[in-house]
C-alpha cells in the first residue's frame, strides 16, 4: 500500500537487488570492523561460538519479519505493525525507543569511520563525524532510488575487498592462533552475545520502505533470505581468518583488529585495503540507518503520534523530507554521546531487541488470523510461524537481559527516554480528548 500526501505519494523505486543490498549491507557494517576487539578481551577464540549464537535468534527473526513483511508491506514497519497488531502505544514506544538505537548507530558508525581514515590521515573527530552524517542524509535527501543505488554501489566494493582479505590471508591461517573456543568459559561466550548480534542487525531492513519496493510480497522474503546468506558467509570467512592470522590476545589489544590481521598476510598493503573496506561498509551502514530512521519518523507523523509535518512528502523525490531533517537534528545531537563503543553499542542493541521482540509477536498474531496468514507468499504453516515467532520472543529477552553484564548505562538512557515518551504519549492523548474551546 502507499500512502498519499495531497498528490505526493512514496515512490516504488526499490527492487530485489536494492533490497538484499540494504538488509545485508546494514548488517554488514561497523561491526565487523570493531567487534571483533572487544569481544575477543572476554571471550578469547570463543567469538566464533558467540557468531554462532548469535545469528540463531537473527534466524528467526528474519522469518517472523519475512514472513509480515509478505502480508503487509508497509514503510516504517517496526512502528505499523505493532501499532496495529498489537496496540498503538506499543508501536509507538517501540519507534520511540528505536530514536536511541538509531542516533546510537550513526554515531558509531561515524566515529569508527573518521578512525580508520585516520589512519591514512589525521582528522579532527567531531567535525568529521559531522561532515559525514551531513553527506548520507544529502544523498538521503535526493531520493529512495539514488540512496538504494549508492547501498548496491558500496555493498558490492566491500564485498570485493574483504574478498581480497580471505582469499590472501586464508592460505596464512595458523589453526594454533585460534586455540580453545570454549577456553574462556561459557558464561564469557554468552555475556558477549548482546554485543555479536550487533553483526547480523539490520538483515530486515528493507521492510522499513516496504512501500518503496516493487513486488515487495515476493521480494522482501526472498531479499532478506539472501541477505542472510550472504551476511552469514562474509562474517564466518572473516573471523575464521582474522583469528587464524592473528589470534585473539592480538585481536583484544588492537584498536583496529582486522588491521592487525591484514598487516600479518599481505604487510603495508592492508592499510588500503581495510581503511577502503571499512570507508564502503560504514558509509552504506550511514546510509541505510538513515532509511529506516526517516521511515519511522515518516510512519509516526503519518499516524498523529508525532506531529503531521513529519508525514510531509516531497513531490518531486518522492521523500519525506521533513523526517529526513528531523533525523538529522537527532543524528547530530548524538554526537554529545559517550565514545565508549560497548556503550553506544548496547544502547543500539536494547531498542532493536524490544523491536524484533514487538514484532515477533505480531507474527504471531497474523498466523493467528486465517485471513491474513492466506495473504502471505511464505508457504510455511502457520503453527510453525507461531513456534518460530515465540522463539524470537524468547530470544530477544534472553539476549537483552544478558547485555547488563557488559554495561548498565545504557539500560538507563534507553529506560530514561521511555519515560520521557510515556509523558508526551500522555500529554497528546489528553490534550486530544480535551474538549474544543
Amino acid at each position: 500500500m502507499t500512502e498519499q500526501n495531497g498528490s505526493a505519494r512514496l515512490r516504488k523505486d526499490v527492487g530485489l537487488l536494492g533490497v538484499v543490498t540494504l538488509g545485508a549491507g546494514t548488517a554488514i557494517g561497523v561491526s565487523i570492523f570493531s567487534i571483533l576487539q572487544p569481544t575477543a578481551q572476554v571471550a578469547g577464540s570463543g567469538l566464533l561460538l558467540a557468531i554462532l549464537i548469535a545469528a540463531l535468534p537473527m534466524l528467526l527473526f528474519a522469518v517472523s519479519y519475512s514472513y509480515l513483511g509478505s502480508v503487509y508491506p508497509v514503510s516504517g514497519a517496526s512502528y505499523e505493525w505493532p501499532s496495529r497488531f498489537l496496540h498503538p502505544l506499543v508501536g509507538y514506544l517501540i519507534a520511540w525507543m528505536r530514536i536511541v538505537a538509531n542516533v546510537g548507530a550513526t554515531v558509531i558508525l561515524a566515529q569508527v569511520l573518521v578512525s580508520y581514515l585516520g589512519m591514512i590521515y589525521p582528522l579532527p573527530l567531531k567535525p568529521t563525524m559531522a561532515a559525514l552524517i551531513t553527506i548520507v542524509f544529502a544523498i538521503n535527501y535526493l531520493g529512495v532510488g539514488v540512496a538504494a543505488k549508492a547501498q548496491s554501489f558500496l555493498m558490492i566494493m566491500l564485498i570485493v575487498v574483504l574478498g581480497i582479505f580471505v582469499v590472501t590471508g586464508t592460505p596464512q591461517v595458523d589453526i594454533a592462533n585460534i586455540g580453545d573456543p570454549l577456553g574462556h568459559g561459557i558464561l564469557p561466550i554468552l555475556a558477549v552475545v548482546p554485543l555479536m548480534i550487533s553483526l547480523f542487525l539490520g538483515i530486515e531492513s528493507a521492510v522499513e520502505i516496504g512501500e518503496e519496493i516493487r513486488n515487495p510480497e515476493r521480494n522482501i522474503p526472498l531479499g532478506i533470505a539472501l541477505a542472510c546468506l550472504l551476511s552469514a558467509i562474509v562474517y564466518g570467512l572473516v573471523a575464521f581468518t582474522a583469528l587464524g592470522l592473528a589470534g585473539p590476545e592480538a585481536l583484544a589489544a588492537s584498536d583496529a583488529p582486522l588491521l592487525t590481521a591484514a598487516k600479518i598476510a599481505i604487510g603495508d598493503l592492508a592499510i588500503p585495503l581495510i581503511v577502503g573496506a571499512a570507508a564502503f561498509s560504514i558509509f552504506k551502514s550511514i546510509n541505510a540507518v538513515t532509511l529506516i530512521f526517516s521511515r519511522s519518523l515518516f510512519a509516526m507523523g503519518r499516524t498523529g503520534v508525532l506531529p503531521s509535518a513529519l508525514a510531509v512528502i516531497d513531490p518531486r523525490r518522492g521523500t519525506p523530507t521533513r523526517a529526513l531533517f528531523v533525523a538529522y537534528c537527532f543524528a547530530m545531537a548524538g554526537l554529545f554521546l559517550p565514545s565508549s563503543l560497548v556503550f553506544l553499542l548496547l544502547a543500539v542493541n536494547v531498542p532493536t531487541m524490544l523491536k524484533y521482540l514487538a514484532c515477533s509477536l505480531c507474527a504471531v498474531k497474523v498466523a493467528q488470523d486465517p485471513k491474513l496468514h492466506a495473504k502471505s507468499n511464505l508457504r510455511i504453516p502457520a503453527r510453525r510461524v507461531i513456534a518460530i515467532s515465540y522463539g524470537g520472543v524468547v530470544c530477544a529477552a534472553a539476549i537483552t537481559i544478558f547485555g547488563i553484564e557488559a554495561d548498565f548505562r545504557p539500560y538507563l538512557l534507553v529506560g530514561g527516554w521511555m519515560i520521557l515518551g510515556l509523558i508526551y504519549w500522555l500529554i497528546r492523548t489528553r490534550l486530544s480528548r480535551s474538549p474544543a474551546q
